[in-house]
């Protein structure tokens, strides 16, 4: 591996070079870079692969429910192209997994796909009437809008500080680009993570951030596992179904509450499923070693196996999903009041 990284790192210097003249560029207002009349709070991470990005995103959603909130993504892996705002005729595949998961689970919010999210903000002032926030999803790197509220995300298992600019490493940017953080979370950390780990970790990150920027640590806390398919109860032996980019928290979670995960069935990140994934779900269940077991799965997997496409399929299989919320280890009441207070700043109904 190491040799490999050296193989890789003149592109990674290369890439990593790219990527910092054009954040100074757009640093120095040689590239236009648009602020709005409204809170636009951004969260995203330096790295490639989820750092719990989805999870802090309803999380806020949750926060700021008192108020007309929009989402906006750029719709990964949809098959459709332009501004979307969804409505009931919306599904995973035509504005993308996690905004689809955010228009099943929040009624209230108004979710918009856009690459272009300058215009995609244009679009949502105009069709939404009365917006007071909007909440981009993975916008880290989308330097031509200036968010209020800059969110980054880091994950306890592969911090930034530590890792390298692609293709060596996972960075898509140079570690400096946390200078643009208002607030840096650590995420997935441990349950029980220790103060002085924690102030360890800080001054790490405090290299590379402003030196006012708050730092906060979470974890995943799990809830009870959700029926969405054939009427049973859930049992402790379980075939684990995932296409997530990282899904050792979740399997790790299983072995400490006491399920046996017998198989885990792992697709690529975003993978879009299919009957023949489910006919042979079926098949697999109907052998000795798997019989009586129940299948598990995330609340992104569970959107779309629920669809319209596979939601008959998925009626005849033990099918649950886990549900994910974040849990802050402490100062969570700090953070809400940070979101909270930057929302208030702008005044109800404040145009721009």
């Amino acid at each position: 591996m190491k040799y490999l990284k050296r193989m890789l790192w003149p592109f990674s210097l290369l890439y990593g070079g790219v990527t910092l003249v054009r954040n100074i560029l757009y640093d120095q207002r040689v590239l236009p870079s648009k602020r709005f009349g409204l809170p636009v709070i951004a969260v995203g991470n330096l790295t490639v692969g989820g750092t719990g990005k989805t999870p802090l995103v309803e999380y806020i959603l949750r926060l700021l429910e008192s108020f007309k909130v929009a989402t906006l993504s750029r719709g990964y892996k949809r098959q459709s192209k332009g501004f979307l705002l969804a409505d009931d005729e919306s599904t995973a595949e035509t504005i993308g997994d996690e905004p689809f998961q955010y228009h099943r689970d929040f009624p209230g919010v108004a979710v918009a796909v856009s690459e272009d999210r300058v215009a995609g903000i244009a679009q949502l002032r105009q069709r939404v009437p009365g917006l007071e926030v909007v909440v981009l999803d993975d916008a880290m790197q989308h330097r031509p809008v200036q968010p209020s509220l800059n969110i980054m995300l880091t994950d306890y298992h592969r911090p930034f500080y530590e890792d390298f600019i692609l293709p060596a490493g996972l960075l898509r940017e140079p570690r400096q680009g946390a200078a643009r953080a208002h607030a840096v979370i650590v995420s997935k950390c441990p349950p029980h993570l220790g103060e002085e780990q924690q102030e360890r970790i800080r001054k790490k990150i405090k290299k590379y951030t402003a030196a006012d920027t708050p730092v906060f640590f979470s974890a995943f806390a799990y809830g009870q596992p959700v029926q969405i398919g054939l009427a049973a109860a859930p049992a402790t032996k379980v075939v684990l179904l995932t296409g997530i980019a990282n899904a050792a928290p979740l399997k790790e979670y299983l072995h400490a509450t006491g399920y046996e995960v017998v198989k885990h069935i792992e697709y690529p990140d975003h993978y879009d499923y299919k009957e023949q994934d489910l006919q042979k779900l079926g098949h697999l269940l109907q052998q000795p070693d798997y019989s009586g077991a129940t299948i598990l799965t995330t609340r992104k997997d569970a959107v779309k196996l629920a669809g319209a496409a596979l939601k008959s399929h998925i009626a005849d299989l033990p099918v649950f999903y886990i549900p994910i919320v974040v849990k802050f280890l402490r100062e969570q009441e700090v953070f809400d009041e940070l979101v909270l207070q930057h929302v208030g700043q702008f005044g109800k109904g404040k145009a721009g």
